[in-house]
């Protein structure tokens, strides 16, 4: 059973027991005639080509409360694209397969960019959420968003239910649900939250001073999981990053847009295993280390925007400062690792810890350099603002692809 331990600002909701996954379902089959559900997939077509996204595909099948599933398809041809249709029409609820690649999606983001809106030369996770997103919105009658990954091994169908259900249930009040779980094998995994983030967090909070912004993001168990849920009120109004700083963005955004009352975080299952991520490096530019980065960057420009003023001395500080912290997390895990007879290589962990340094120096030096960076995704209800009919156009193109 886990703690019912309240802590930061936000409203945490823990799985305290074994009320079956039915009972839940059969409350969200019953709102659901009121509020609809659409079930957001973020996919690659390699994720069809292993178990995890057929193992998503059978747990959907039992899912009898969903109004669409809209699923945004990125890195395929035609054949692909008429190939993952085909898997996805078993489901019990409309799919509608977003063919990012295709001839007609890809007008709609020349659209867009001719009219000014940048990013959308950017593929990547971010652009496929926000095109979702904005797809999404173009059905007045979906209420409710829910999204997560599609590399998820023991994916089971509680993970949309646990974040739909805070969001959907008319006795409650909450806009936004960020869903959270341990990443726990023979060993501890989830090295970005455990010895970035958190220590990054405690590091700005030392060097700058506590305020609001850092309080909240502190106040989630896992900032960096791919997995959340909206409204559609919320939704319309949040910018989204291209860059791997998609999470902390899209939480920083549910800042600005809302109240911390009406924001809730969900454990939506007990462990979670996906695929892992290369350590990466300064001079490859990839794997965590990017997403190092890009997290730190995103920090720094949303603090900039609080009025935090940075400058070379102070970032200096911050990294001495984010050294020690980084260490005593590794203390840390290396204690409960021990206590819990899991594997533990702390030489790794240093690593890794010395590798996020690099990420944040460079960080640091790119935004004294440009504090704006890559911008955000517009805001969809700033895209229909500015081209009024582009939700209809939407809508018939995605029809016309998936007929």
């Amino acid at each position: 059973m886990a703690d019912f331990f309240q802590n930061g600002v936000i409203t945490t909701l823990q799985n305290l027991g074994d009320r079956p996954i039915e009972d839940i379902e059969k409350e969200l089959e019953d709102f659901g005639s009121r509020r609809k559900m659409v079930l957001l997939l973020p996919a690659l077509y390699s994720e069809f080509e292993t178990p995890a996204m057929h193992k998503i595909i059978e747990e959907l099948k039992n899912v009898k409360y969903l109004y669409k599933i809209i699923l945004g398809l990125d890195k395929a041809t035609k054949e692909q694209f008429e190939e993952v249709k085909q898997l996805m029409s078993v489901l019990p609820c409309k799919v509608d397969v977003l063919w990012n690649d295709g001839p007609r999606i890809k007008e709609l983001y020349a659209d867009l960019t001719a009219e000014g809106f940048p990013g959308l030369d950017t593929p990547g996770k971010g652009r496929n959420v926000w095109t979702m997103i904005g797809y999404g919105m173009a059905d007045k009658d979906a209420y409710a968003f829910a999204l997560h990954d599609c590399d998820i091994v023991n994916y089971s169908r509680e993970i949309p239910a646990r974040l739909f259900y805070p969001i959907i249930h008319p006795a409650l009040d909450f806009e936004f649900n960020k869903g959270y779980y341990s990443r726990v094998t023979n060993k501890l995994h989830g090295r970005a939250t455990r010895l970035l983030y958190t220590p990054l967090i405690n590091a700005l909070t030392k060097v700058y001073g506590s305020n609001r912004y850092l309080e909240y993001m502190e106040s989630f168990r896992y900032s960096l999981s791919g997995e959340f849920s909206f409204i559609r009120s919320l939704g319309r109004g949040i910018a989204i990053s291209p860059t791997w700083g998609l999470e902390v963005s899209t939480l920083s955004e549910v800042y600005k847009n809302t109240s911390n009352k009406r924001i809730c975080q969900t454990e939506i299952m007990e462990t979670y295993e996906h695929k892992h991520q290369e350590l990466g490096n300064a001079q490859d530019g990839g794997g965590i280390y990017k997403m190092a980065n890009d997290i730190a960057k995103t920090l720094f420009r949303v603090l900039a925007q609080e009025g935090i003023v940075f400058s070379e001395a102070s970032f200096k500080t911050l990294l001495a400062t984010f050294f020690q912290e980084s260490r005593f997390e590794i203390s840390k895990y290396n204690a409960l690792s021990k206590l819990n007879g899991l594997e533990y290589n702390r030489e790794k962990e240093i690593k890794a810890v010395e590798a996020f340094q690099i990420a944040i120096k460079e960080a640091a030096e790119e935004f004294y350099e440009d504090p704006m960076g890559i911008p955000s995704l517009s805001s969809w209800i700033t895209v229909r603002s500015v081209m009024s009919d582009f939700s209809y156009k939407f809508s018939e193109y995605v029809r016309k692809d998936n007929e």
